[in-house]
């Protein structure tokens, strides 16, 4: 024999009830079948909502009692043949005429009792499973009703009666036996207490009735039927990914759905998890997938046995209340009465967690119940309050459980590292933590809004370890951050494949517009996206990526804005990854360079900015580890600017120093403004920026800046600035020709020594190593402790959107 139980789903109209008639006609070939039925979808909800309207005398109960009326007659005519449907509808019209003389009497008494709420909110069990089991006799099977109350005794506690089990075992022992028939339909959720009320089962109460039955008659194999398939590894409306579990233990069922799995309440399947009868959880809608079976036996897979947890689950509205005080310390009973005095109150406890000094005890309770809770705890330990041996209750809401359930989590070392691990790297910060000796269970407490953010970072480490989803924040969209994009898209399938990475742009923005999506944007998405955005500012932007809190974050900054890096900080402290192509921050104030340093360090993510020296060049990585290591740099010799170093390299006299400029700015080399690179402000904040990170607490006003441009080409516009180039040719050329007279050229460099710095033009010999640079190549010596008779040198192409794009896209896979 087999129990399968229909919930309201499964049942919610004509449609899906043939869904279900198909099932049972394929499952009672081979087995005795009972049917379990719920109420039709929402019918029970607005069974309880009538009758509150009734007993305000607010008379909008009538129209909520005429449409489930009208449901069920229009559900006999679409199940029932033509010529049967008279007898039906008549039974339906005669149930609602008693229905609407019980609500007549709520509205006249004005009183909603628990007695009067389960003889209403047994109507529809009663009547839906009335409906079908007709429909099942006309498509003739060898089908019979049987009324659930008159098996099912119950004490009276109304709403949430306590089962008889002998009487129910006996009264449904004995209908079977004494009725054949291959289908029993009956209603779940509704019984019956020694005087002939109805009572009702309470929450899960179908699931409930399907348990009661499957034990009483030792069924096979009790089939939860829902439109899910089975249960899964996380909540699908928060994971994407969530996937079905096939097998699972009664033990780790019960974990997970007493953490909020919806598929299952865990009181209604305690009877046949006792007596081993195996459970399967299947998809009304899709009735061949595998679903999940429940069992104390599994044969669990080579895979199975590796992968440690089974699940995750989480609980919201959930609040804390803490005891404490040092007149809690070695004293027996104090646990005793607190669990005493809020089990008087009714108040359920979910979660408890003590640490071993005995000075506090927490609680984590439903939000609902929290002031009660601290109410009826305050009043409990009243005298040790007053005499200070114990503090006021303190309570914290606004939180969530989430929980890590796997029964091979048992003896594993490590789990708990890897769980508090990837959590803080993402910001979760744990309010209290639970786990008891099983270790099949590890729930912590957290801000609730952080829910999604957490199960989806758990769920992808403990279930998606194969693909790690990173969530990109673009800020700036020009010839960098387009190279960049592009070069995200192009690559983005070989990362997938090959290390297990998938980057996805959920945000973009430059100074006017910015556009959102958790999806990621796609390629031809970005073709026009500002066309489909909001109105932008740097704040506005920020502030949108907290609040949409999402797991692997970076964000991005490829402008030269000075207001970008204004946002860092707060970005930061929400564990958000920033790689800057921006130097601003890392040149800005001393203090304020240490602190964003400092706060990436306390919150676990990470602050690259290796563009900032030699755009896609190792400069900064490579100081970082020679520091790391224990080396210490005396020296650095550099030609930073691939900007300069084009320049002057193709500055020969043949064009005016104007034309080469230009020609610089055309081709992508250059600032918007031509000029932060001529006065060499950019190469006195790129080695500001290696002495700070060489150990040297430099301010960018200690930087010795020789610059080479006159004043007046520093004025107006950029414009301007190229017509006073050209005025000032004469003068370029002076510079040109003497360095050509010590057979000489032109480089403009950087040099740090002795703590000091500065930047200048210099005329540099043949036998220099920045002789020999060409293009818009960067070279950067480094003199160390260890290097010191044969420098370190770097070189290569220092400037460029492809290449610096490049490099801000390694410091993107660096910093996840």
């Amino acid at each position: 024999m087999k129990i399968l139980k229909f919930g309201g789903t499964s049942v919610a109209n004509a449609r899906n009830i043939l869904l279900a008639e198909n099932i049972i006609k394929k499952e009672s070939l081979q087995n005795r079948i009972i049917m379990v039925v719920s109420a039709l979808h929402s019918v029970t909800d607005n069974l309880i909502k009538a009758a509150e309207y009734a007993s305000v005398k607010d008379e909008n109960y009538i129209p909520v009692i005429k449409n489930l009326e009208q449901k069920h007659l229009e559900l006999v005519k679409e199940l029932i043949p033509v010529l049967a449907q008279s007898s039906w509808l008549s039974f339906v019209k005669k149930h609602f005429n008693d229905l609407e003389d019980i609500y007549s009497g709520i509205f006249v008494l004005g009183e909603f009792t628990e007695k009067i709420r389960d003889r209403i909110t047994s109507y529809g069990e009663f009547l839906s499973s009335n409906i079908i089991a007709a429909r099942l006799q006309h498509e003739g099977l060898d089908c019979i009703w049987m009324n659930s109350a008159d098996q099912i005794k119950t004490d009276s506690n109304f709403t949430h009666a306590k089962v008889d089990f002998e009487t129910t075992e006996n009264h449904l022992k004995n209908f079977a036996a004494d009725h054949k028939n291959q289908i029993i339909v009956a209603p779940g959720f509704i019984a019956m207490d020694q005087h002939g009320n109805a009572t009702t089962l309470g929450r899960g109460g179908s699931d409930y009735t399907a348990a009661i039955i499957a034990v009483a008659l030792s069924a096979h194999e009790l089939q939860i039927w829902t439109d899910v398939n089975g249960m899964m590894t996380a909540d699908p409306r928060l994971v994407s990914n969530a996937k079905p579990i096939q097998e699972i233990s009664y033990h780790e069922a019960m974990e997970l759905s007493h953490f909020g799995a919806k598929v299952l309440y865990p009181p209604s399947i305690q009877p046949v998890m006792a007596k081993n009868i195996d459970l399967r959880i299947k998809n009304t809608f899709d009735p061949e997938a595998y679903g999940t079976l429940i069992s104390h036996t599994l044969p669990r897979s080579d895979r199975k046995e590796q992968q440690s947890a089974s699940g995750v689950s989480n609980m919201s509205h959930i609040a804390l209340l803490t005891l404490e005080g040092s007149g809690m310390v070695g004293i027996p009973g104090i646990s005793a009465k607190l669990f005493q005095c809020l089990s008087f109150e009714k108040i359920n406890v979910i979660l408890i967690t003590q640490g071993s000094s005995e000075h506090s005890i927490t609680i984590a309770v439903n939000e609902k119940e929290i002031f009660h809770a601290e109410n009826a705890v305050n009043t409990c330990f009243a005298d040790d309050i007053e005499l200070q041996r114990m503090s006021p209750v303190q309570i914290e809401t606004g939180l969530s459980i989430i929980a890590l359930v796997g029964e091979n989590m048992k003896n594993r070392s490590g789990i708990s590292a890897k769980m508090f691990g990837c959590l803080g790297n993402n910001g979760i910060n744990i309010r209290a933590i639970a786990q008891g000796s099983s270790e099949r269970n590890i729930s912590i407490m957290i801000l609730e809004k952080d829910t999604r953010k957490a199960v989806n970072i758990l769920h992808e480490e403990f279930f998606e370890s194969e693909v790690k989803q990173v969530h990109l924040y673009l800020c700036g969209t020009g010839n960098v951050g387009s190279k960049l994009v592009q070069q995200i898209y192009e690559q983005n399938e070989y990362l997938m494949n090959n290390h297990l990475i998938n980057l996805r742009i959920a945000g973009i923005s430059n100074s006017r517009k910015m556009l959102f999506s958790d999806q990621g944007i796609t390629e031809n998405e970005f073709s026009n996206w500002s066309e489909n955005s909001d109105d932008a500012s740097i704040h506005g932007f920020a502030e949108e990526i907290i609040s949409r809190n999402l797991r692997n974050s970076v964000f991005v900054d490829v402008t030269a804005s000075a207001a970008v890096p204004d946002v860092y900080e707060n970005l930061l402290k929400r564990s958000i990854n920033i790689v800057a192509c921006n130097k601003i921050a890392a040149a800005s104030d001393f203090e304020q360079y240490k602190t964003l340093k400092n706060t990436a360090r306390n919150h676990r993510c990470n602050f690259y900015f290796e563009t900032n020296v030699g755009a896609g060049l190792p400069v900064i990585g490579t100081i970082n580890d020679l520091v790391k290591s224990g080396d210490k740099i005396t020296s650095i010799q550099a030609v930073l600017s691939g900007t300069l170093n084009f320049v002057f390299n193709n500055y020969d006299g043949s064009r005016t120093f104007s034309e080469v400029v230009a020609q610089a700015q055309k081709e992508g080399y250059t600032e918007p403004d031509p000029r932060l690179d001529l006065t060499g402000t950019d190469v006195a904040r790129k080695i500001l920026i290696l002495a700070r990170e060489a150990g040297y607490p430099l301010q960018f006003d200690d930087i010795e800046n020789e610059s080479f441009l006159p004043q007046e080409c520093l004025e107006g516009s950029v414009e301007n600035f190229y017509v006073k180039l050209t005025e000032y040719e004469d003068y370029f050329k002076r510079l040109l020709n003497n360095a050509q007279k010590e057979g000489r050229i032109l480089k403009y460099t950087a040099e740090f020594k002795d703590g000091k710095a500065k930047v200048g033009l210099q005329h540099a010999a043949p036998d220099s190593d920045l002789y020999h640079l060409y293009g818009k190549d960067n070279i950067v010596i480094f003199k160390t402790l260890r290097y010191s008779e044969q420098p370190l040198v770097i070189k290569g192409a220092g400037a460029g959107a492809e290449v610096t794009a490049s490099g801000v896209f390694a410091d993107i896979i660096r910093s996840i």
